[in-house]
C-alpha cells in the first residue's frame, strides 16, 4: 500500500497550485472588470446604475485576493511543514514536485502581489 505521507504530500501541493491559480484569476478579472468600467465612463451612454453595478462587481473580484491569498499561505505553510518533517521522502517524485510547486508559486504570487 501507498505511503499516506506521499498521499498528504500530493494532496497539499494540489492545494497550493490551485490556490495560486485562483488567486492570479482573481487579479486579472478585476483587471478586466477594470478595463470595461473605464470603457463604460469613457463612452458616456452608461448609466450611473450600470457604472455602480460594475464597481461592485470589481469590488467583488478584490474582495477574493485576500481571502485567497490567506488560505494560500496556510497551505503553502502546511505543505512547507510536511516536507520539512519528511526529509527521508526527498527522493520521491512527489516530494520533488512539492518542492518545484512551492517554489514556483512563491515566485508567481509574490511578483503579482
Amino acid at each position: 500500500m501507498a505511503d499516506p505521507r506521499i498521499k498528504q504530500i500530493k494532496i497539499k501541493t494540489g492545494v497550493v497550485k490551485r490556490l495560486a491559480k485562483e488567486k492570479l484569476m482573481y487579479e486579472k478579472e478585476a483587471d478586466k472588470e477594470k478595463a470595461k468600467l473605464e470603457k463604460m465612463q469613457s463612452s458616456g451612454d452608461a448609466d450611473a446604475y450600470l457604472i455602480r453595478k460594475q464597481e461592485e462587481v470589481i469590488k467583488e473580484s478584490l474582495m477574493m485576493v485576500p481571502d485567497t491569498m490567506k488560505r494560500y499561505q496556510m497551505a503553502y505553510n502546511e505543505l512547507q511543514e510536511i516536507l520539512d518533517n519528511e526529509q527521508e521522502l526527498a527522493e520521491t517524485e512527489e516530494y520533488q514536485a512539492a518542492a518545484e510547486v512551492l517554489k514556483e508559486t512563491s515566485k508567481s504570487i509574490s511578483s503579482s502581489a
